[in-house]
């Protein structure tokens, strides 16, 4: 987690940001409180993806709602989006832990109780995905987060793109 830098907006929606997550190919995710104080990740789309291509909010739009439909305890759902903003976002709830390549990258082996956990936990979390007819499109150990409840899949990958892009 990092501070805010000033090109960070201090409001996204009806959320108010507190600190920078992390960043990847789809835009920036921030740390929020929501209007009750409770916390959200809230993932910025990078606005050179709504710039370029025409179709890109309407599919982004009709894939947060098609993830509103995953309910799962190994699933960060959902639970806002807006597809119209200058810079499209999406608000997941935030859960608490390293991802699974920072746990990898720290040891040299998992226990195996462990690894049973994260594979019982990682296969109940595909299966509710794909019962909502909806596909993860990045599932790597990057979006697995390992929580005091278990794994948790974050970043669905939501309206890739088309064609590719620069910048």
């Amino acid at each position: 987690m990092w501070d805010l830098t000033p090109s960070d907006p201090r409001t996204v929606g009806p959320y108010r940001t507190r600190a920078v997550l992390g960043e990847g190919g789809m835009g920036r995710v921030l740390l929020a409180t929501d209007p009750t104080g409770g916390l959200v990740a809230v993932k910025l789309v990078r606005d050179t993806f709504a710039a370029y291509d025409d179709t890109f909010r309407q599919r982004l739009h009709r894939e947060a709602v098609a993830a509103r439909r995953i309910h799962s305890p190994h699933t960060a759902r959902v639970v806002d989006a807006d597809a119209d903003a200058g810079i499209p976002w999406l608000a997941y709830e935030f859960h608490h832990g390293p991802t699974l390549h920072r746990a990898l990258t720290a040891t040299t082996a998992l226990p195996p109780d462990t690894v049973l956990h994260l594979a019982a936990g990682l296969a109940t979390a595909l299966h509710d995905i794909h019962t909502a007819n909806f596909i993860h499109r990045d599932l790597s150990t990057a979006n697995v987060l390992l929580t005091d409840t278990g794994p948790v899949v974050i970043d669905f990958g939501i309206a890739r793109p088309t064609r590719p892009t620069t910048g």
